[in-house]
């Protein structure tokens, strides 16, 4: 069923978001850069105290992520390494400056690719060396383990068969998430998020997107309130729903402390009995929540 049109609530969005996505996202390696060179990372890693809780944190900045759940007790990921670059000189100077970094320290393993386009805070910037160095992950899991899993472009995030809290952020492409039992957040800029429970969140949730649909396939007897945005969509449930007024937000307006009072923009939808607050945020796209009896 179709929910209220006044789920269509006003943005105010931050263009600055957009803006931070690579200029060369989505082109042809090959035309701006002649050169390449590829390479293979296969790796087990063991978990350095197998007895504490499980997380993986994996952070790429070009290239798609895949993460599979399994029954293994270790981290086992197969890297493709391809160095797009100007001239043989600027693959040396990659080959130097680009580096993935492995650790495990109790039941944390972390993979984080770093290079000239990080600044001592972590983040990204607009650094061009000329060469590109896309990594593409394909990493299998102990099942139970949360996850933090990033990447900016060139390439989807896949994660699949996962009991854990989850947080998934990437900045120019899908998030595509299955057999999922666990509760987090999802967010990207351009490209679809879809997310396939087993079991329905037990805590708060937030999908967001900016062009794309949020697709939710949740199980029967969800107990849940929605927070819901879209401009340029609808929303669409499975579920019977009622309608509930969300709390009005007090933000600062200026330097002197001058209050002002203004709407979420989200508009409330409580399914079953209500529960955990699961935002579903969107610009161009629809929100859609389903109903998973598989």
């Amino acid at each position: 069923m179709r929910l209220p049109k006044r789920v269509r609530s006003g943005w105010i969005f931050i263009l600055g978001l957009i803006m931070m996505i690579p200029l060369t996202a989505g082109q042809d390696w090959e035309e701006s850069y002649p050169v390449s060179e590829k390479s293979t990372i296969s790796k087990s890693i063991p978990f350095a105290d197998p007895s504490a809780a499980r997380r993986l944190i994996l952070d790429n900045v070009i290239g798609p992520v895949k993460v599979e759940g399994t029954n293994r007790r270790d981290v086992q990921i197969i890297v493709e390494k391809v160095i797009h670059a100007k001239s043989r000189d600027k693959i040396r100077k990659a080959e130097e400056e680009v580096r993935l970094d492995i650790n495990a320290e109790g039941g944390e393993v972390e993979l984080y690719v770093d290079g000239p386009f990080r600044d001592n805070n972590r983040r990204r910037n607009r650094h061009r060396p000329g060469y590109v160095v896309h990594y593409g992950f394909t990493v299998q899991v102990p099942k139970q383990i949360s996850i933090d899993i990033r990447t900016a472009t060139d390439g989807d995030i896949e994660i699949r068969n996962i009991t854990g809290d989850f947080e998934v952020s990437h900045a120019n492409g899908k998030i595509i998430m299955t057999d999922i039992n666990g509760s987090g957040s999802a967010h990207t800029a351009n490209g679809e998020v879809k997310v396939y429970f087993t079991d329905n969140p037990a805590k708060d949730c937030s999908f967001k997107t900016v062009n794309g649909d949020v697709e939710l396939h949740l199980r029967p007897g969800l107990s849940a309130d929605f927070h819901l945005k879209t401009w340029h969509g609808d929303a669409y449930s499975d579920f019977e729903f009622k309608e509930f007024q969300l709390p009005i937000q007090r933000t600062v307006e200026d330097k002197d402390w001058k209050f002002v009072y203004k709407s979420t923009q989200y508009q409330g939808v409580r399914i079953g009995r209500g529960g955990p607050a699961i935002r579903m945020d969107t610009m161009n796209g629809d929100l859609i929540i389903t109903k998973n009896e598989q």
